[in-house]
This record gives structure tokens, sequence and C-alpha cells, in this order.
């Protein structure tokens, strides 16, 4: 029997099924030749779930991620400021997505 890899939600905190999670993920920010930060690392939905980046999980409840949003786990999941623009885009992602 294979095993099912689970993941915790941001939002409610329950172990669940990754398929059944949507992944927020922030992309490796990008350096130039002296180190010098290019690009940071910018915060998105990864429906796909294969996106190279550090990863967050959220149920697909808009529920759990407003609750995620209010307590501001993404930022401490992926030790990032996130802005509100980015959270109203991710948001309307997710609602497009059910």
């Amino acid at each position: 029997m294979k095993k099912i890899p689970l993941r915790k939600c941001t939002g409610c905190g329950e172990m669940k099924p990754k398929r059944e999670l949507i992944r927020v993920v922030k992309s490796p920010e990008k350096r130039g030749e002296n180190g010098e930060v290019i690009c940071g690392g910018e915060v998105s939905l990864d429906l796909t779930g294969k996106a190279s980046g550090r990863g967050a999980y959220v149920c697909k409840n808009p529920k759990c991620f407003e609750l995620a949003r209010k307590a501001r786990r993404f930022e401490r999941s992926l030790s990032c400021k996130i802005p509100e623009e980015v959270y109203d885009r991710m948001s309307l992602e997710l609602n497009q997505s059910e």
C-alpha cells in the first residue's frame, strides 16, 4: 500500500492529504554576481504543486485562507512580509479555482 503524504493547513491546522490542499509558494531569490538580491522571492499560489521554492499549504476553503491571512501565518511559514495586494490576488485566484 502506498503512503499518502500529509500536510498541515496553515488556516485550520488540520493534517490533510497533500492533494486536497493548495500550496502557497515563495520562489527563490535571484542573486547577482556580487551576491546582491536582484529579484526578491515572489509569493503566489501554486495550483500544480510543482513550483520550486518554500511552500505552505492551505485548504481550498476560502475561510481557511482568510484565517491564515489574518493571523499572518503565511508570513511566518515563508519568513517574509507579504503585501496586501498579493493576498488579494491569491484570494481571487483561490475563488476562481473552485
